[in-house]
C-alpha cells in the first residue's frame, strides 16, 4: 500500500499541475481518476493518458492545457515506467471484499492527511546550474501556456520593463556649439555685435524626437489571449508618452485612446470590454484598415508616426483590397511593423491569402507571443527597413 500511495501521491501532484494552470480539478475528480485508471491499468500510455483526462478535464476549453501538462509533466519515461511498475502489482493486491472506488477514496483521505514534507527516497535531484532564473523563463513562455497567476507575473514584468523607443530627427534645429552644420543668420547677428567683426561661426543641430505611437489591435477569438495581453502593455506605453493612440478591430473598428488614460489596467481593460461589442468574434481586416486610412490616417498619422498592427492575418472578407489597404496605410506612416503570434512556430509560412496580401507592404514581420517579443519593438523601431525591401525577424 505504501507503493500504491506513491503513486497516489503522483497523480494528486499532477492534479495540483492542473489547478495552479486554471483548470479547476477538486478531490472528487481525483478520486475518480485514481478509479479510473484502477480500471483501465496503465499497459499502454494512451491508457493512461485518456484515463487521467476524461476525468480531470470536462470542459473542452481545457483539453489545450491539459495536454500540456500531461506532456511536460510525465514527459520523462523512466518516470512512466516507474509508476507502471508501481501500479502493477497494486491492482493485484486489492481485496476481494473491497472495490476499486472505495480503495481510491481511502488512498485519497489518508494522502490528505499526510505531511507534505517529502520522504527521502521520494526526492528528486534535478540539475538546474544551467537553467534560466523564473523571470527569464517567464520572458520567453508563450502566453497561451501561462497560468492565471504567470499572467499576472507577466502584466508586472510589462509594467516594470520600459520601452525605449528611439528618437527620429525633426525638421526643426536649435543652436549647438558643437553642431555639425553652422547657423548662418545667428552668425551674421553676433558679427554685427562683435562691430562686424567675425569671431566664429555658430553652429546648430537637427532636434530629435520620439515619433506618435500608433497601435491597431486585432481582438478575434482566434487573437484572443494575445490582444490581451498586448493591451496591457500598450496601457503601459501610454502612460508613458501622451503620444500613443490606440485602436482595436475584430468586425469593426475602435478607438480605445481615451480608455487607456485611466490609472487602472483592470478598469481599462473593463471600460474597453464595455465600448467593443466585436470582442472574440470574427475578423474584418481589410474592412477594418480602410476605415482606418479613411477616418483617422490624418489625425493620428502626422508628424512621422510609426504604427504596429497586431494581427494573425486570417482574413475573411473578399470584398476589399486587403493588399490596396495595407499599401496605403504604409505609405501613411514611416514605420508599419505587424507583429504576428503566428510566428512562433518555427515551419511558419505565409500561405494564407490574408497573411500573402498584407506581407509584402509591412516594413518590418516579427512575432509576438511572450514579453520578449513586446519588449522587443524598440528594436524593430530602430531598424526600420529600406523601401521596397522587407525584412523578416
Amino acid at each position: 500500500m505504501s507503493e500504491q500511495g506513491r503513486l497516489q501521491n503522483n497523480i494528486l501532484q499532477f492534479a495540483r499541475t492542473l489547478r495552479n494552470a486554471g483548470v479547476p480539478v477538486g478531490t472528487g475528480q481525483i478520486i475518480d481518476a485514481t478509479q479510473a485508471v484502477l480500471q483501465v491499468g496503465v499497459r499502454r500510455r494512451s491508457d493512461f493518458y485518456w484515463a487521467l483526462r476524461s476525468v480531470l478535464a470536462t470542459d473542452p476549453s481545457h483539453f489545450r492545457v491539459f495536454d500540456q501538462a500531461f506532456h511536460v509533466y510525465f514527459r520523462n519515461p523512466r518516470l512512466l515506467e516507474k509508476m507502471i511498475s508501481l501500479m502493477l502489482p497494486s491492482i493485484e493486491r486489492v481485496d476481494a471484499g473491497e472495490n476499486s472506488e472505495q480503495a481510491a477514496r481511502r488512498l485519497v483521505e489518508a494522502l490528505d492527511n499526510r505531511s507534505e514534507q517529502p520522504r527521502d527516497d521520494d526526492i528528486l535531484e534535478i540539475d538546474r546550474s544551467a537553467s534560466y532564473s523564473r523571470r527569464e523563463i517567464l520572458r520567453n513562455k508563450d502566453f497561451e501556456q501561462m497560468s492565471v497567476d504567470e499572467l499576472a507575473q507577466a502584466r508586472r514584468l510589462l509594467h516594470e520593463d520600459t520601452l525605449d523607443i528611439p528618437p527620429v530627427p525633426t525638421r526643426r534645429f536649435r543652436a549647438q556649439p558643437r553642431g555639425s552644420r553652422y547657423d548662418m543668420r545667428r552668425s551674421m547677428r553676433l558679427m554685427l555685435r562683435n562691430n562686424g567683426q567675425l569671431i566664429e561661426l555658430a553652429r546648430r543641430r537637427r532636434q530629435r524626437r520620439e515619433p506618435p505611437l500608433v497601435l491597431i489591435c486585432d481582438i478575434s477569438g482566434s487573437m484572443s489571449s494575445y490582444s490581451r495581453m498586448f493591451l496591457q502593455f500598450a496601457h503601459t506605453l501610454r502612460k508613458r508618452s501622451s503620444a500613443v493612440s490606440c485602436f482595436v478591430f475584430g468586425t469593426r473598428l475602435s478607438n480605445v485612446s481615451r480608455r487607456l488614460q485611466e490609472p487602472d489596467i483592470d478598469k481599462a481593460l473593463a471600460g474597453i470590454a464595455e465600448d467593443v461589442v466585436d470582442w472574440d468574434g470574427g475578423t474584418r481586416i481589410a474592412e477594418c484598415i480602410a476605415r482606418f486610412n479613411v477616418d483617422w490616417s490624418r489625425r493620428v498619422l502626422a508628424q512621422g508616426a510609426n504604427v504596429v498592427l497586431l494581427s494573425d492575418g486570417l482574413e475573411r472578407e473578399t470584398t476589399i483590397d486587403l493588399g490596396f489597404q495595407m499599401q496605403r496605410l504604409q505609405r501613411s506612416c514611416r514605420c508599419l511593423i505587424w507583429m504576428n503570434p503566428m510566428l512562433r512556430y518555427a515551419g511558419f509560412e505565409a500561405k494564407a491569402a490574408g497573411i500573402r496580401a498584407m506581407l509584402p507592404h509591412v516594413d518590418r514581420f516579427v512575432p509576438a507571443h511572450n514579453i520578449d517579443s513586446l519588449l522587443s519593438l524598440a528594436r524593430a523601431l530602430s531598424q526600420r527597413a529600406q523601401p521596397n525591401r522587407r525584412i523578416a525577424a
